[in-house]
């Protein structure tokens, strides 16, 4: 790797975690520094000590002790006057584009000081949004970013990247890697929901609600279609995108976790997605204009959510390899319909990763994952009936039919 392409990614580091910490120094609202400062100390301190490599490391420290001026600064000058808040961003600022023109004196640092630079004013000049960004983040929004990083930072780098088990493939490592891939779409989809959710449009609900959990989903729309017959209508529809949604979601989920699967499964999921997508858009046209009820969906970053899912992927996963070991035959589509009917992600990333290594032919794994999809399918128009009854039951049932015959029929025929 080049030496200013890994510096780069130093300083994208570096930038990312001092936003972190800025958001949640903003939303506390217990300082000075926030959002656009954090970010900016430590980009500092990332550009100070690349400069020191070259300079001596004197300019850390004095790096340090300006910083250590700024932000005593401030407080001296509220003590002897009426200002509440003085600001130190721009002092910060000051001293790291200080840092930066020394950056550009380095041969080979050009492009990264004219990157840092042009960060640099961008942050600034966009205070009111990121301001406005801290402020519509409640306390559960920035508890669920931080339980992210958890997840993420604090619990995956500890745990042991090696295989265990009779069958060799539990691997501890991967297996949270999966369940962070998880967690994050689905935060992605809560933030989001939270940003749009509550005035969004039909379409833009489904795609949400496919995007953080079609099963959960259906629940909430169809309690809500059973409270208010109004909302027939526009539930069959939310529900239909978020499950045309959970089908680009599963080719997603494939695609990460092996690409040569991808490959294989992508042409019969992308014919059953397309499928799906005809009778919707019949009722979609008639539905448009409905506002829909949005239901708030849950926190998706819970520890407990996490460690359940985990669970679940490695007993799936557990269960297709020994099916596939001591049963052998058609016995692990059992096993995949079953794992299929409340939840798609355990069963295609247990399945992705059997095919990627070996254990599971890839027209074998699509197939799985095909039948566990209309399984789900099968659930979910239960759930319907039994929380909506049968006003939403009956459209959702014909809305249905045609991937599940299509679905049916790519299994059967789709050449091996």
């Amino acid at each position: 790797m080049e030496p200013s392409t890994l510096l780069l990614e130093k300083l994208g580091i570096s930038l990312l975690l001092g936003i972190l910490v800025g958001l949640q120094r903003e939303h506390a609202n217990r300082g000075m520094a926030g959002l656009r400062t954090f970010p900016l100390i430590t980009v500092l301190g990332t550009v100070a000590a690349t400069l020191g490599l070259s300079f001596g490391g004197w300019i850390v420290a004095a790096a340090m002790l300006g910083l250590v001026g700024v932000l005593f600064f401030p407080a001296l000058v509220r003590l002897q006057s009426k200002d509440p808040d003085p600001g130190i961003t721009t002092n910060v600022a000051v001293l790291l584009m200080y840092c930066v023109g020394a950056l550009l004196a380095i041969d080979g640092m050009m492009a990264v000081g004219i990157a840092v630079g042009g960060g640099v004013a961008v942050l600034l000049q966009f205070k009111p949004e990121l301001h406005g960004l801290a402020a519509r983040l409640g306390d559960a929004d920035v508890r669920t970013i931080m339980q992210f990083v958890l997840i993420t930072c604090i619990i995956l780098p500890v745990l042991p990247d090696s295989k265990y088990g009779p069958l060799g493939v539990f691997n501890p490592f991967k297996s949270w890697l999966l369940v962070v891939l998880i967690v994050g779409m689905n935060l992605g989809g809560y933030i989001l929901h939270k940003f749009c959710g509550a005035g969004a449009g039909t379409l833009l609900a489904g795609v949400l609600g496919g995007v953080i959990s079609s099963t959960a989903t259906t629940v909430s729309y169809s309690r809500a279609a059973g409270q208010e017959p109004a909302h027939t209508r526009v539930a069959a529809v939310v529900i239909m995108i978020a499950s045309t949604v959970a089908f680009v979601r599963v080719l997603a989920l494939i695609g990460v976790a092996s690409q040569d699967f991808f490959l294989q499964a992508l042409a019969p999921i992308a014919c059953l997605t397309l499928v799906t997508l005809v009778p919707l858009l019949v009722i979609w046209r008639r539905a448009r204009r409905e506002p829909p009820a949005v239901p708030n969906p849950q926190n998706p970053t819970q520890l407990r959510q996490a460690i359940f899912f985990a669970a679940m992927y490695v007993l799936v996963l557990f269960a297709l390899a020994a099916t596939k070991k001591y049963v052998g035959g058609h016995a692990v589509y059992g096993v995949a319909a079953l794992s299929g009917l409340t939840d798609l992600d355990a069963v295609t990333l247990s399945t992705a990763r059997l095919v990627n290594t070996g254990a599971l032919a890839a027209a074998q794994g699509w197939r799985m994952v095909v039948l566990a999809s209309l399984a789900n399918l099968l659930f979910k128009a239960g759930v319907v009936a039994a929380l909506a009854g049968g006003r939403l039951f009956r459209p959702i049932l014909l809305l249905f039919a045609a991937p599940l015959a299509a679905g049916a029929a790519i299994i059967i025929f789709w050449p091996k």
